[in-house]
């Protein structure tokens, strides 16, 4: 049973309006499984190239230790497992790491763990192995895979890099068939038309959907590396 309660001094006026906007809510919230059941419904992705990334050790602070190549199709840790990577602005002509791209990673370090119950997860820049790391370092990223795909395609082929080096955030998801092809199956960008330029992937970041909440809205608030 849903429970509406009103709270004391609430005029008539703000009751209805406030009745009004849980029935848009509502609304809002079918039409989104609405969307992600018809995403589930794809058909099948096309075949990727097994990319090639560097990695480093798990642990940021293990200093010199080499680092190593790891293929697209070594982040598949099991069978059926869907593979999700987001595509960190950071790297060629991104020569700062992209502070939007931050905020989202910060939140994808506390619930990383939750994530790998379901689906495996890498964060992928075009950045050198070196700054990459460091810049995990500093945000207190311990639990996200990360890699440094500059010299390979996968970041011009996936739409998040153009040809000269300019960088986008994207989201990308894959998936292994039984013979070990990849396939794309979903990728989602900031940039959705000519008028959204950046909030085609916001359900990504839990900050804009609670300043949503407030009487001013996100506005036109942008976060910055540091505060």
């Amino acid at each position: 049973m849903v429970r509406h309660t009103r709270l004391p001094g609430e005029s008539a006026e703000y009751l209805a309006a406030r009745e009004e906007l849980r029935l848009a809510e509502i609304d809002l919230m079918r039409h989104r499984e609405q969307v992600a059941a018809r995403r589930r419904a794809l058909p099948q992705g096309p075949p990727v190239d097994d990319y090639v990334f560097t990695e480093g050790p798990a642990d940021l602070g293990a200093g010199d230790t080499p680092v190593r190549e790891v293929a697209l199709s070594g982040l598949f840790t099991a069978p059926e497992r869907p593979l999700i990577v987001y595509h960190l602005m950071y790297g060629k002509r991104q020569t700062d790491p992209c502070p939007m791209c931050t905020l989202w990673i910060d939140g994808y370090n506390g619930i990383a763990h939750h994530v790998a119950r379901n689906a495996d997860f890498a964060i992928a820049a075009a950045a050198g192995l070196p700054a990459l790391r460091q810049h995990a370092r500093g945000r207190g990223w311990s639990r996200l895979r990360l890699l440094s795909c500059g010299d390979s395609t996968f970041k011009y082929d996936l739409g998040s890099e153009d040809e000269n080096g300019e960088q986008d955030s994207t989201v990308s998801v894959f998936t292994r068939d039984d013979d070990g092809t990849i396939r794309h199956f979903y990728s989602a960008h900031p940039r959705m038309a000519e008028d959204i330029d950046q909030r085609g992937i916001d359900l990504l970041s839990p900050v804009w959907h609670l300043l949503d909440l407030t009487p001013g809205g996100r506005d036109d608030w942008y976060p910055r590396l540091n505060y």
